[in-house]
């Protein structure tokens, strides 16, 4: 049935001795030489005729001339060494009351069924497949099968609005879309397959077929001759072996926003993909073959490809596909009865994730309820963790709580604090130092390199590290001049910030989000910072709002914790005179306001941008990834009290 595949390999150099820094400028200094050991812990079907090709600068590549398999090493290059029984996944749904457990080999039978489905139904190596679908064990049997099959996947989050939806069609041009009959946001059921019909009529691109996995919720009503049945299908299945594929061959495309609206379909290769994220299961989340590591994200994001499907699977762990809420799915205790459960090791999720459960259990009351002593670290990124949260997180929890900067692009950390090199004391405020391969500086505004504590524009010095992104899809033109022009010679992440006397990293805003009050360039995030230090406020936002006099002018939104009955003026009376005390009167900041609510995207992030646009009476489009509308109104109409006139949304 299967096919043990072989490989050439030599031993890989013991360098768990060595400490952050001789790593780091090893990494830097050596590139190819310390990736090429990485390597070595990886199946390759063919051996790197160059670990690090640059001949075609500033397009580098990763071990060029190499033939590898991403499935193989997630799933079967396990079984053949004996841990087929081991658990690879645990699916756990507060929403369905379902939990259910898939094996290395339960999960291998699957994906390799499915992925004969796609073969037989015209799925050929290199053609693209959009899925499209909720967070379930079967997105990610959707992925893995492509990956078998040397197919590029293009995951869109499930519920994603059809115009957006189209627009991935048109570019990607799927032979294949892969859906469920509906998704599930809390007691919210929301049917896809409406949302994919649109789709497929507003796009002029016309996939060949659409595979759909009924729910019991929802029955989607199938197009004869164009939908087929998943079930039906992979029960008539018989497995298919894994495909060998160039390790600079995409793996997939993940489209991220554009500022032009048009979104930008990141590539991932294969080869430098599972490289880099197998090495950073050991060397940043300081975990091992076999322990529980959960990803509390989605799999549309990036964390949700990169953390809950490809580097727990490569490395040998269980990961946790959760289809639920920080809160709500029933309460605040949500995340302690997972980890209690299913032994969780690592925890990595969003800010914002524990922003909700301080603002709803404020003093932990349901930790308290859970086992939590297989528990060992939470690693926090998606958005700029303020110091307040970091602190109430290590409080309650007594364990490290690691907050590390990372993007879409980049596919894994680009700072952290690296528990599995040399856990270095934690700086709250920042993601602690570069990891190893990512060469990252801070210039000014003529582009010179900021040798001290100076706020400036954070770069990372070419070639980046595998793992990264190569080039946008079909659009080499625009990932030059989206990543790499402004700064040749480095890549630009768009965030500011600094680098301290100890060599810490503080990303303070993304670079749009640095306000000129009366020549003064100000960071929203350190005044956000402050903000988030007062006892009543569970999560805030800074914008920089058009001012005649002084050009812009900072505007402070606070959510307040769940109980506070003081009175809004006394609660923002108190944050200008802290923003004063702490920053300065240079900050001008004389004005905040209590919102229910902030805008956020589905995978957490403030929508910083769209707010400044209604403050400054400008037009703005329905952000796509925005998590619920209705909250526009709602900000819209706390501005228009303070005297600002919003435009209507186009």
């Amino acid at each position: 049935m299967y096919t043990r595949q072989n490989t050439t390999t030599i031993e890989e150099r013991d360098m768990s001795k060595l400490d952050y820094k001789s790593l780091y400028n090893q990494s830097i200094q050596d590139p190819a030489s310390f990736w090429g050991d990485a390597a070595k812990s990886i199946h390759w079907y063919t051996q790197p005729v160059k670990v690090l090709d640059d001949t075609c600068k500033p397009f580098y590549r990763w071990f060029s001339g190499a033939e590898i398999n991403t499935c193989y090493n997630a799933l079967d290059r396990h079984i053949d060494a004996g841990r087929g029984e081991q658990l690879a996944l645990i699916y756990d749904s507060p929403v369905t009351e379902t939990v259910k457990k898939y094996t290395y080999n339960e999960l291998r039978e699957q994906v390799a069924k499915f992925a004969r489905v796609l073969h037989s139904n015209g799925v050929a190596k290199g053609d693209r497949v959009i899925i499209y679908m909720p967070m379930i064990p079967e997105a990610v049997i959707a992925m893995l099968a492509c990956a078998r099959i040397g197919a590029i996947h293009s995951v869109v989050f499930g519920g994603f609005a059809s115009k957006e939806l189209a627009t991935r069609i048109n570019d990607a041009k799927p032979v294949m879309m892969i859906s469920a009959s509906c998704g599930l946001e809390g007691k919210k059921v929301i049917p896809y397959k409406p949302l994919l019909d649109e789709a497929i009529q507003l796009s002029d691109h016309k996939p060949d077929k659409c595979i759909i996995f009924q729910r019991p919720q929802v029955q989607a009503s199938m197009q004869a001759g164009r939908d087929l049945d998943w079930v039906s299908l992979t029960e008539k299945a018989q497995p298919i072996d894994c495909v060998p594929v160039a390790a600079t061959d995409p793996l997939y495309i993940l489209y991220t926003s554009g500022t032009t609206g048009i979104p930008k379909g990141v590539v991932r290769d294969n080869g430098g993909h599972a490289v880099a994220l197998n090495w950073s299961m050991k060397h940043i989340y300081n975990v091992q073959p076999g322990d529980v590591f959960w990803a509390a994200s989605d799999v549309g994001w990036v964390v949700g490809h990169s953390y809950i499907v490809y580097a727990p699977l490569i490395y040998g762990c269980t990961t946790v596909v959760y289809e639920g809420k920080p809160v709500g799915t029933p309460d605040p205790g949500a995340f302690w009865r997972v980890i209690a459960e299913h032994k969780v090791s690592v925890l990595f999720t969003a800010p914002t994730a524990f922003r909700a459960i301080k603002k709803e259990d404020p003093n932990a009351e349901y930790l308290k309820k859970y086992d939590m002593s297989n528990f060992r670290a939470l690693f926090l990124a998606g958005e700029r963790c303020d110091p307040d949260t970091l602190q109430w997180a290590q409080e309650i929890l007594q364990k490290p709580v690691v907050d590390h900067w990372w993007q879409t692009e980049t596919g894994w950390a680009i700072a952290a604090n690296c528990l599995g090199i040399e856990a270095m004391p934690i700086k709250p405020g920042s993601p602690t130092k570069p990891v190893p391969g990512h060469a990252v500086c801070v210039l000014d505004e003529n582009g010179q390199e900021i040798k001290g504590a100076g706020m400036g524009t954070i770069v990372i010095r070419l070639p980046m590290p595998p793992g990264c992104l190569p080039t946008l899809w079909n659009n080499d033109e625009r990932f030059k001049s989206s990543y790499l022009d402004a700064h040749p010679g480095y890549y630009l992440t768009g965030d500011a910030g600094y680098i301290d006397e100890d060599g810490y990293l503080y990303i303070m805003s993304r670079i749009d989000d640095i306000i000129n009050v009366a020549g003064h360039r100000l960071s929203t995030g350190a005044m956000e910072e402050v903000l988030a230090s007062h006892p009543d406020v569970a999560e805030c936002a800074v914008i920089g709002v058009a001012d005649q006099l002084k050009g812009e002018l900072p505007l402070g939104m606070v959510v307040l914790k769940s109980g506070v009955s003081r009175s809004d003026k006394e609660i923002v009376d108190e944050l200008v005179r802290m923003v004063r005390d702490k920053i300065g009167p240079v900050a001008s900041f004389k004005v905040a306001t209590v919102v229910k609510r902030l805008p956020k995207t589905r995978s957490g992030k403030i929508l910083r941008g769209t707010m400044k646009k209604i403050a400054d009476g400008q037009e703005y489009k329905m952000p796509a990834t925005i998590d619920d509308p209705m909250i526009l109104d709602e900000i819209t109409e706390s501005l228009e009290k303070l005297g600002y006139h919003a435009r209507v949304v186009v």
